[in-house]
């Protein structure tokens, strides 16, 4: 196994989940743990498609068939496939990724393809939510200067099941957002603003866990091509 490819693990674990294989309708794939195997050789280095390895293939093939994966859906499905996740809380966070120029000049507007402009330029804001164990279940992009809290009820409907805790920073210390949680009967672990009469209390002890959502994006971003967008469309970042 070369580097920045998958092992046999974990091709094991995604395989069923493709498309094109050998047996189901529609065409089938020539190889198809090679092309995932491009794929993510390329998020991890950053190279643009054309300085793929020629071991996997002419870079036009590969490019075409990630946008059709993307348009439809099939990574999202990959995603979901091979989780295992642990409800017993969540923790919610947000990372801002800086967009290379290349980024920009999309055909629909900057606002439809998450690209925001802020003191640093063009941005987009990846929203996650990782389970009790750190491992991550809802991923939402945005433009760059969107509100963290603005955008935390739309994660939390989009789980699978109702988490028994949220567990946030203080920028998510919002009325909207205490009542959306207080929808899935979910405790809050949000520490109150300063400004705020009721300083309600919180379990500081799992308030300590949010370490693992921002461990979660340290490891996102060791990939050069999730570290900064070179995408223009926000299906294909």
């Amino acid at each position: 196994m070369r580097r920045h490819e998958l092992t046999d693990r974990e091709w094991k674990l995604i395989q069923p989940h493709v498309l094109g294989k050998a047996g189901t309708a529609g065409g089938t794939g020539r190889n198809n743990r090679r092309f995932v195997n491009a794929v993510v050789y390329r998020v991890r280095t950053g190279c643009a498609w054309r300085d793929l390895p020629e071991r996997f293939g002419p870079w036009n093939t590969v490019a075409r068939r990630f946008r059709r994966w993307a348009v439809a859906g099939v990574w999202e499905r990959l995603f979901q496939a091979v989780q295992e996740p642990d409800y017993a809380w969540v923790l919610v966070d947000s990372t801002t990724v800086k967009a290379h120029r290349a980024a920009s000049g999309q055909k629909s507007t900057a606002a439809d393809e998450a690209l925001g402009r802020s003191r640093g330029g063009l941005t987009t804001k990846l929203h996650a939510v990782v389970d009790a164990l750190g491992n991550c279940l809802v991923l939402r992009l945005t433009p760059g200067q969107q509100a963290d809290c603005q955008v935390l009820p739309d994660l939390l409907q989009a789980l699978a099941a109702a988490p028994g805790a949220v567990v946030a920073d203080k920028a998510y210390d919002t009325n909207a957002v205490l009542a959306a949680v207080a929808q899935y009967q979910a405790e809050v672990v949000i520490p109150p603003k300063a400004l705020r009469t009721d300083q309600r209390p919180y379990d500081a002890n799992l308030y300590a866990d949010r370490n693992k959502v921002e461990r979660f994006f340290g490891r996102l971003k060791e990939a050069r091509g999730l570290a900064t967008r070179y995408e223009k469309t926000a299906s294909s970042f």
